[in-house]
């Protein structure tokens, strides 16, 4: 739903602590323990900012030799982003649990520090593979409030939750400039890197994704592998583009990179299950679990094809899924090509 903050007196100057705490208000129940994790996750992405744009003469470009959970390559930079949300979140009592792509198992808080009432989930550099290639990439976040019994150590089941029951999810990504995207229920708002001092600055707020849609965005280099639905889907939005230039295609490769896109021009991004990845490729706990929540209130939608990526609760934290999010006018219409022809 669209945010019931008051809005921001134009040529007002609004730090992302500011924002986070002018919400807060809306809430009379709240703590201003979310406040305080929101902010740590702010920290955390200058903090990997900083390292991305000194990362070549950092020698921190290129693979570590160790492979995660996913199979994938883990890049240097991947590890000093899942090191540094880890390592700024594990101790301040606010979590119970945490959830990482780079992890198989849960994160659990260590003994020595108290435990607290939220959860975390998070890739900590989505499209990591680009990275050599100076190309944008970002960090995707989930917060739930924990299940478990308080004062006990989290359990998987913490992180298991459908997204109808997030409490906020977000993501940075770090390009030209690096921005940071949340929502906490109350509408999207972005915030925008100032590197001169070192402060994220409301720059987009209350996100809607424009009526009008402007791009898709696939990797139709796997187009062969896809179902007659997902084809016919496709070669309509090329109709469009060709016919009458409404809409047309651009993709990165970074999911949060091509969401943002997405979400600030109108559109749809989407990555189908396929022959060689017949249940997706990409993970519905900490991916597209967190973008759907983003898109649905900024006015959009998330589908696995056949529902709404929000009411699916994962089984396992790295369970994967095929994803169509965006503009609600065309998801809606990817599901009915899917529902004809598959």
């Amino acid at each position: 739903m669209a945010s019931s903050a008051v809005p921001i007196k134009s040529g007002t100057i609004v730090t992302i602590e500011r924002h986070i705490l002018e919400q807060q208000r809306y809430h009379p129940e709240a703590t201003g323990v979310l406040t305080s994790l929101l902010y740590d996750l702010a920290l955390a992405g200058k903090m990997i900012a900083s390292q991305m744009s000194k990362a070549g003469l950092a020698q921190i470009l290129g693979k570590t030799g160790d492979v995660n959970i996913q199979g994938e390559q883990v890049m240097k930079l991947d590890k000093l982003a899942d090191e540094t949300i880890t390592n700024l979140n594990d101790h301040t009592g606010r979590l119970a649990v945490m959830a990482s792509e780079e992890h198989e198992d849960i994160i659990h808080i260590p003994d020595k520090y108290p435990v607290g009432k939220y959860v975390l989930l998070f890739d900590p550099l989505d499209g990591s593979s680009n990275i050599d290639y100076n190309t944008g990439v970002g960090t995707i976040f989930a917060i739930y409030q924990r299940v478990s019994a308080e004062n006990t150590r989290g359990t998987m089941e913490d992180c298991l939750q459908p997204g109808r029951k997030l409490v906020a999810a977000g993501y940075i990504v770090y390009g030209a400039s690096t921005m940071f995207v949340y929502s906490t229920g109350e509408g999207v708002h972005g915030f925008t890197l100032d590197p001169s001092i070192g402060e994220f600055l409301l720059s987009h707020e209350d996100i809607r994704i424009p009526a009008n849609p402007t791009y898709y965005s696939v990797n139709q280099g796997y187009f062969t592998r896809w179902s007659t639905g997902v084809q016919k889907y496709t070669q309509h939005l090329q109709e469009l583009t060709s016919e009458t230039s409404a809409i047309s295609m651009r993709y990165v490769g970074s999911m949060a990179v091509d969401f943002h896109r997405t979400l600030l021009a109108g559109g749809i991004f989407y990555y189908p299950a396929d022959t060689s990845k017949p249940e997706g490729k990409l993970r519905l706990a900490y991916e597209a679990i967190p973008l759907a929540f983003i898109a649905e209130q900024a006015g959009g939608y998330g589908s696995n094809g056949n529902r709404n990526i929000l009411d699916i609760k994962p089984e396992n934290i790295h369970q994967r899924t095929p994803l169509y999010i965006g503009s609600r006018e065309l998801v809606t219409l990817v599901e009915s090509y899917i529902k004809k022809y598959d």
